[in-house]
């Protein structure tokens, strides 16, 4: 009787069963516990930056965001009125975001789930100070940026003049809001932003996309942002539309304090809930 002769499997198979094999792992690799350390690491150099390098990063992040604004009203201005422009000149949003995202710069928002991450782990009054002072630094550094560039487009030619109304019409919306209503519409921004960063260390070549459609929801769901809103703001002040008492109290405050609630109290809390037991044992072992 002969005996049986196994087929041996190809080179070509072999070499697909191993890709395989390497993307199944590197997908499962990226457990909840380990985009919270991604996410906790990227935190902690941020805290250890130099104040001069914070608030170069936030005041170039203040100004880049500013594409936002650029883009919508230019999006506004050549589109014809048609019942969709709406929902094609919110892509215009996304482009701040990218830019400031992509670029790594220091955007406040970002900064309620990256810098708090790490003191859920390491709860002492130091850590706390440290996320306070990363927070006013960056907040302040993007507001400057913020209104820099709105002296930029108020007081030069640096942008065309047919696209100023447009500008100003999406400020007039902006700020024009109730406080009630811009907090309340603030803490889902605030929850999107921090959940594109707990989605970024998986994206990879979707990145780009990933920002792209969560900012586009947040410009077509009319939800406000403080550091985007604060460009707007910084528009009208310049043009004196706007006086300092309704800009701060009707417009900044509340608009800040829901970004806030929702990165941090909202989902950072959600997420730091579904590792906590994960990183405590970890730490234990």
């Amino acid at each position: 009787m002969a005996p049986l002769i196994q087929k041996q499997p190809s080179v070509e198979k072999i070499a697909e069963e191993q890709e395989t094999e390497r993307s199944v792992k590197k997908a499962a690799a990226l457990t909840p516990r380990l985009i919270y350390e991604v996410i906790r690491r990227e935190g902690e150099e941020e805290l250890a930056r130099t104040h001069r390098s914070l608030v170069w990063s936030g005041v170039a992040a203040g100004m880049m965001i500013s594409l936002s604004v650029l883009g919508e009203a230019i999006f506004r201005t050549y589109l014809p009125e048609t019942p969709y422009r709406y929902l094609i000149e919110n892509v215009g949003y996304s482009l701040g975001f990218i830019a400031v995202i992509m670029g790594r710069m220091q955007l406040f928002t970002e900064n309620t789930i990256t810098t708090v991450l790490p003191i859920m782990r390491k709860r002492t009054w130091h850590s706390l100070y440290c996320m306070l002072r990363l927070w006013f630094i960056v907040l302040s550094a993007n507001v400057v940026g913020a209104f820099a560039v709105a002296a930029l487009f108020v007081f030069t030619p640096a942008i065309p003049p047919e696209l100023l109304p447009a500008i100003n019409e999406l400020s007039y919306h902006a700020t024009g809001m109730s406080a009630e209503e811009g907090f309340w519409r603030a803490i889902p921004a605030g929850v999107i932003v921090a959940l594109i960063v707990w989605m970024l260390p998986q994206a990879d070549e979707t990145a780009f996309f990933l920002i792209l459609t969560f900012t586009w929801l947040i410009a077509a769901g009319d939800f406000t942002h403080i550091v985007a809103g604060s460009v707007e703001m910084a528009v009208l002040v310049w043009q004196g539309q706007l006086d300092a008492y309704p800009a701060l109290f009707r417009f900044f405050l509340p608009v800040l304090s829901g970004n806030i609630i929702g990165g941090t109290v909202i989902f950072t809390l959600v997420a730091w809930g579904q590792v906590r037991d994960d990183v405590e044992e970890n730490d234990h072992e």
